[in-house]
């Protein structure tokens, strides 16, 4: 029986979205752990900033303009990325952003750049990177999910459709590379304090709480940190060859109650 490649020394990690919330910690996680970390983002100055960080605490860091939404972008940004780091050895992809709104209110264009970030962003990444992947029988490429796939929510506007979307598109990926020796991973976190819907007018914000409450989609007021989420997929990214941590779910740990007096 064919014996599994092991994981090289050095695996350069890319993560996209890595300007802020869980892009930043998976990023100061992945260098912690001993991976030289790219960090993409359209804000490229605050990923350089945080890359200068990790390089003052001894990590291996870069930072390159990314825009998952234009292909040349991504196309770009990889080949800077193993120009400088070499080959991509882990994907995680999480760029995005919710632009909270009522489907049949949402505007046509806006809800079409929430699917082509949140589901044609990551697919982008993935034909930029996977194939050479396959060639070296190798890789981790980690799609940040939401619950909101399992359990929908209303007011996300596109961000509902494409996050469902795109658990199919990785969930038919693990079909296609069974064997391949490149895994794919899905990590679903739940409520997370991050800068997602700290623009949204205080209207916009109270309906889309009120709504939640209504479906019985707010159990408790904890949210995860973006440090939860990143510990989850420094996980994946370190589990040994021979296994596959296919879908990973993180939920905030509701409050303790009180304990009955007596």
């Amino acid at each position: 029986m064919p014996r599994f490649d092991p994981h090289p020394q050095r695996r350069p990690a890319i993560v996209a979205g890595a300007s802020s919330g869980i892009g930043t910690a998976t990023a100061q996680a992945l260098a912690t752990a001993g991976h030289p970390v790219a960090l993409g983002a359209r804000r490229v100055q605050l990923c350089e900033e945080i890359a200068a960080t990790i390089r003052a605490g001894g990590g291996e860091a870069i930072a390159e303009p990314l825009d998952v939404a234009d292909t040349e972008s991504v196309q770009n940004f990889v080949a800077a990325v193993e120009d400088s780091l070499g080959p991509v050895e882990t994907v995680v992809s999480g760029a995005g952003d919710i632009d909270a709104a009522l489907i049949h209110e949402q505007d046509p264009e806006t809800f079409a750049r929430q699917v082509e970030v949140h589901l044609g962003g990551p697919q982008r990444l993935a034909a930029a990177i996977v194939p050479s992947m396959v060639r070296r029988q190798r890789g981790d490429f980690v799609f940040i999910s939401s619950d909101v796939a399992r359990t929908h929510r209303p007011r996300m506007g596109g961000y509902v459709p494409a996050k469902a979307g795109l658990e199919a598109m990785v969930q038919t990926m693990r079909m296609e590379l069974e064997g391949t020796g490149v895994r794919t991973s899905l990590v679903r976190p739940g409520p997370t304090k991050t800068a997602m819907g700290t623009t949204w007018k205080d209207e916009v914000a109270t309906a889309v709480l009120e709504d939640w409450v209504h479906w019985g989609l707010a159990r408790h007021p904890y949210f995860l940190r973006p440090s939860d989420v990143a510990a989850a997929i420094t996980a994946i990214v370190g589990t040994p060859r021979g296994s596959h941590l296919t879908m990973v779910e993180v939920e905030p740990e509701a409050p303790l109650r009180e304990r009955p007096e007596g």
